[in-house]
């Protein structure tokens, strides 16, 4: 099947009690056994539960898989990957990635004995430079969140594949439409799905999309034992954002495009981040890797002043202030204070993020309306 198919039909099917062509929320915490260790298939939700399996099954067909999990955040499915580990493993990351996991790598595995290293993954020779018989795991984002820097995934699974590592990529920023990371050698895809998957800012998710049984039988183990798994409710609300991914991933990166070429060409504007433009480094690799270029996109002001860019921040009437990405409505953001404020300061400029950077997701609205609302707040 296609892609616009698969939203639609993959991994699904009408509920076998009733016929209901969506499928329904078992909101149960517990299922009927006829005799001890004897169900039918369901014996605590935690567990398992049959709008989490549908749901499983959806991402795993989208992204090309034998295998998904599904977790109560983003950063739960992150947390049952790095329990692959054990101490004196070492990880490498890229250098630019989101706060919250450069946090969970740092804060809570370094001091139980992983060693993390934090490179620019843009260079692959950066990635063999840290290879070392320790390595177990690569850690990709791409495009990196917030400077939207493009990663070789076929090259940095090459360096993995050589080094008996694994490789997981981080493919929130482009979803299993505009990317395959499964199919360009990764071993895991990884997706908070809480952004542009579930894509109403109305649920908190996250996913693990796979092809190998040995892992399933680890991850799963995981899953269950710790317990960071979602209810019913949010699950059903995920299934109902896959089904029109494609269209509102369409229309998300005919909107950035527009942006993007807006905000370029205006006078106050020193730069723009955005893999769709040729100048953009390793804009080759994200054409040749994704399907499009996606709705994300970065800026700083001329003069890279914090106070102009919380001025302009203040000013969004459309690009709404606000944590998070990938809804239907536009966001703003300010990386340095908000989704990454727990990069230490000199990490950060040492990426290249700026205290002045702007991070944008543009919305579904129409575009000349977001344009006008660029327009008005940057001057």
């Amino acid at each position: 099947m296609k892609f616009a198919t698969k939203a639609i039909h993959a991994g699904v099917h009408p509920d076998p009690a009733t016929g209901a062509i969506m499928t329904p929320i078992y909101q149960t915490s517990t299922y009927v056994q006829s005799s001890p260790g004897k169900n039918m298939g369901f014996e605590y939700s935690r567990t398992h539960n049959p709008t989490r399996t549908q749901l499983q099954d959806a991402l795993a067909a989208l992204d090309d898989g034998r295998h998904g999990l599904a977790f109560a955040s983003g950063m739960a499915a992150i947390d049952c990957v790095m329990k692959l580990l054990k101490p004196g493993d070492e990880l490498i990351s890229t250098d630019d990635l989101y706060g919250g996991s450069y946090r969970l790598f740092t804060k809570v595995y370094e001091p139980l004995g992983i060693v993390c290293h934090f490179v620019p993954m843009r260079d692959l020779a950066a990635v063999r430079e840290k290879i070392s018989p320790r390595t177990k795991l690569i850690w990709v984002e791409t495009p990196t969140n917030p400077l939207l820097n493009v990663i070789d995934i076929a090259g940095v699974a090459a360096i993995a594949k050589e080094a008996g590592a694994l490789l997981a990529v981080d493919n929130t920023f482009s979803t299993p439409y505009l990317q395959l990371p499964l199919a360009l050698g990764a071993d895991i895809s990884v997706y908070s799905l809480t952004k542009y998957m579930a894509g109403h800012s109305d649920t908190v998710m996250g996913a693990l999309v796979f092809n190998s049984d040995e892992l399933l039988e680890r991850l799963s183990f995981y899953q269950n034992a710790c317990g960071g798994t979602p209810g019913p409710q949010d699950c059903f609300l995920v299934l109902r954002g896959l089904k029109t991914l494609h269209l509102r991933m369409q229309r998300h990166c005919e909107n950035g495009r527009a942006v993007a070429e807006y905000l370029r060409q205006h006078p106050k504007v020193e730069h723009v981040y955005w893999p769709g433009f040729e100048t953009h480094p390793n804009h080759a690799v994200a054409a040749r890797q994704m399907r499009d270029f996606g709705g994300m996109i970065s800026f700083v002001l001329k003069g890279d002043k914090k106070e102009d860019a919380i001025a302009v921040l203040e000013k969004f009437k459309l690009f709404t202030l606000a944590e998070s990405l990938g809804g239907v409505e536009s966001l703003s953001g300010h990386p340095a204070t908000m989704t990454h404020a727990s990069i230490p300061p000199e990490q950060r400029r040492k990426a290249g993020l700026s205290d002045s950077l702007i991070r944008l997701s543009v919305g579904i609205e129409d575009a000349e309306d977001l344009i006008e609302d660029l327009a008005q707040a940057i001057g």
